[in-house]
């Protein structure tokens, strides 16, 4: 990576998938999906175990390819055997992927030097300070707490400035206070204009963000609406309601 592509036109989806299916043998992991946000929407999709929710973030994200249907980042067709439209990704898993033996500067300028980001000097700081660490630069990631591993791999996701930035159950394993931490981190990169997308089994925390909402079953969008349709309580009960009906 060098320097991040020019955004999209204003008006002009950032993300925007077609008829995505990802096939596994005779199991259809998401099955026809479509999907279209613009600068400054958050994503949240809801659903059970194996409703294909990874599978379809690993697709928008270009960790997988779909088995049939496009997606497009920016107004660019996604072609996996190119790397441009990657700058407008980023990606945390729960997994983290961090060095514990290296500091949190060191994980970030790793990653950076790895993937040629410009501008290290100033960038790496500045997440830092984004995610809320900035005073712990120096210390070893493996002395942080877990929910500090997060918005360190947070950081490391943001560090080369993506237009779109896709979450994989974020909050799995946190307490309380560092689910909150994190939820303020996270509630920044709507405000800053950034596309979210984010998969979480974690209903009150998926709904504290999100402008949009959608269901995920059995491959596919059972249902999908605005954050403001409906209350929280109301939505959990139309949450099971839909699950119980389509499984």
């Amino acid at each position: 990576m060098t320097a991040s592509p020019p955004s999209p036109p204003s008006g002009f989806p950032v993300l925007c998938a077609t008829k995505v299916t990802r096939e596994y043998g005779p199991l259809v992991a998401v099955d026809g999906i479509d999907l279209s946000l613009h600068a400054g929407e958050f994503l949240t999709i809801f659903g059970p175990n194996g409703a294909g929710k990874t599978s379809l973030l690993r697709i928008l994200g270009g960790g997988m390819r779909p088995t049939s249907g496009e997606v497009r980042v920016g107004g660019e067709v996604m072609d996996f055997g190119e790397t441009e439209w990657r700058r407008r990704i980023g990606v945390l898993s729960h997994k983290g992927l961090l060095y514990g033996h290296l500091t949190l500067e060191e994980n970030l300028r790793f990653f950076g030097d790895l993937f040629g980001i410009p501008d290290l000097d100033r960038r790496i700081p500045a997440r830092l300070e984004e995610v809320g660490l900035a005073d712990r630069a120096r210390f070893q990631a493996r002395q942080l707490s877990h929910g500090m591993k997060q918005r360190l791999a947070l950081a490391r996701a943001l560090l080369h400035d993506p237009d779109l930035v896709l979450l994989d159950e974020p909050y799995t394993g946190l307490d309380p206070h560092a689910a909150s931490v994190l939820r303020r981190v996270l509630s920044s990169l709507k405000d800053g204009e950034r596309t979210v997308v984010m998969v979480t089994h974690n209903l009150s925390e998926g709904l504290a963000l999100a402008t949009r909402l959608a269901i995920q079953v059995r491959g596919r969008f059972a249902w999908e609406g605005q954050r403001g349709d409906m209350a929280g309580d109301e939505f959990e009960r139309f949450y099971h309601g839909v699950v119980e009906g389509v499984s």
